[in-house]
């Protein structure tokens, strides 16, 4: 049949209940307290109660198992942690501990949407282990979203798996991020998403604007683990601006302009900021989707300073710095996202295109086992031009796995598959051939 521009699917009721239930009060008393550690630097303290990076960690974990005990023991609480040494900036052994919570999903609980913040915080010299460093925004912030998140998402089932992390050693060099990835691989997760929350309290930037509004989502174009095959076909079909972290990030656009009032996602096609780095690059670095969400304006006088003033200059990470409506706002967006996802059945899988020379354009796809997606209503077409930066055009097509768009000539669009719940939730967008793959379902017996 001809093509149309359908219109867009249906909101999720729950979607806008979870937009609007984070709390400011909860996150500054999170901060509050994880900044009462005096110090969380990688290297500190381990034995104190009350200062720390071991201090801070066993809060972590008591908070997350006081959540658990309030849904029933809906979390799963555990450490991940491995012993790095020989590093520049972690010469001597140091057992580097992460503390993560899993809320296991009903039909497809291998399937893994992931938040994640840092505990880890520093100074201006990044060895000093001993020095306050409250670290309010960078990064309690992304703790505080990420236990926020895990209290107002526990109240409800998934058919997808939660992961809620809290990640060390990121500002020694990304080790927290790194000993779960590999963690993951080796347990046979496939990760849908990772969401990265690395600053997401400041709204006042050292370019002196003042903003509430909008946020930022990084994400990389083309996989880093790329065959060469892989780049000789993506060479001439296309792809470099849909990797599934590409896509993620699209998809986390969208759900912001449909469920969180009053906030605009800025999409940056890079991996990061210019030259630095955050916690999502080791899931890249497996293949994996993953993006950084964070403030748009960064104010680098809070950022790895010495607590003083100088020239009248005030430098510091300290809770003054701290917009708490703000990160109540982008942890709304991240657990609409991670709550969409969850509910909605699995991205497509082995997603085909044909159509050169042709007036027609033909998408195929492989079906989920029915056990892995009881919900599954359907499938959506979508397309763009080449330029546009977001999905721009789509038809929902039912429970088919294999379409022609009449008329819809391949030369000039780029086109896209989603899967599509009966509760009206929608996975992201599934880019043909191996460039946009988010990776197959799960081995069935």
């Amino acid at each position: 049949m001809a093509a149309t521009i359908a219109p867009p699917p249906a909101s999720v009721p729950q979607l806008h209940d979870i937009a609007t239930a984070p709390s400011a009060a909860r996150i500054e008393a999170d901060i509050r307290t994880l900044v009462g550690f005096g110090t969380r630097h990688t290297l500190s303290e381990t034995e104190s109660d009350t200062r720390g990076i071991g201090a801070a960690r066993r809060w972590i974990k008591a908070e997350f198992e006081r959540i658990s005990r309030d849904c029933g023991g809906c979390l799963e609480v555990m450490v991940v942690s491995d012993t790095v040494s020989g590093e520049e900036r972690i010469p001597d052994p140091v057992e580097v501990v992460s503390v993560i919570a899993i809320q296991r999903g009903g039909s497809d609980p291998d399937r893994y949407v992931v938040m994640s913040g840092d505990i880890d915080s520093r100074v201006s010299d990044v060895m000093d282990y001993t020095s306050d460093s409250p670290g309010a925004n960078d990064n309690a912030s992304g703790i505080a979203g990420t236990l926020e998140a895990a209290r107002v998402l526990s109240k409800y089932r998934f058919n997808g798996s939660i992961v809620y992390a809290a990640l060390a050693g990121e500002e020694q060099g990304l080790f927290g991020g790194r000993i779960l990835a590999e963690y993951a691989k080796v347990h046979g997760w496939r990760i849908e998403a990772l969401l990265n929350n690395d600053m997401i309290g400041n709204i006042e930037g050292v370019n002196g604007v003042i903003d509430n509004t909008t946020a930022r989502v990084f994400s990389e174009g083309t996989r880093v683990n790329e065959t060469v095959e892989e780049a000789r076909k993506r060479r001439f079909t296309g792809g470099e601006v849909d990797s599934p972290s590409r896509n993620l990030a699209r998809y986390i656009d969208r759900m912001a302009d449909r469920y969180v009032p009053n906030l605009d996602v800025m999409m940056v096609y890079r991996l990061d900021r210019f030259g630095r780095g955050g916690h999502h690059r080791p899931f890249n670095d497996i293949g994996a989707p993953a993006v950084r969400v964070m403030e748009t304006n960064e104010n680098y006088n809070r950022q790895h300073q010495d607590l003083r003033t100088e020239d009248g200059i005030v430098y510091g990470d300290t809770i003054d710095g701290v917009d708490f409506g703000y990160g109540a706002k982008l942890t709304a967006l991240n657990a609409v996202s991670l709550a969409g996802m969850a509910w909605a059945p699995p991205p497509p899988a082995d997603v085909e295109i044909e159509g050169a020379v042709s007036p027609d354009t033909t998408l195929r796809w492989m079906r989920p086992p029915a056990s892995q997606a009881p919900d599954l209503a359907g499938y959506r077409i979508h397309w763009r031009l080449t330029t546009e930066p977001q999905w721009s055009r789509s038809i929902y097509v039912g429970d088919i796995t294999e379409y022609k768009l009449e008329n819809v000539v391949i030369d000039n669009y780029f086109f896209g598959v989603s899967a599509v719940g009966k509760n009206g939730a929608e996975s992201p967008v599934v880019f043909p051939g191996a460039a946009g793959s988010f990776g197959g379902y799960a081995v069935t017996p």
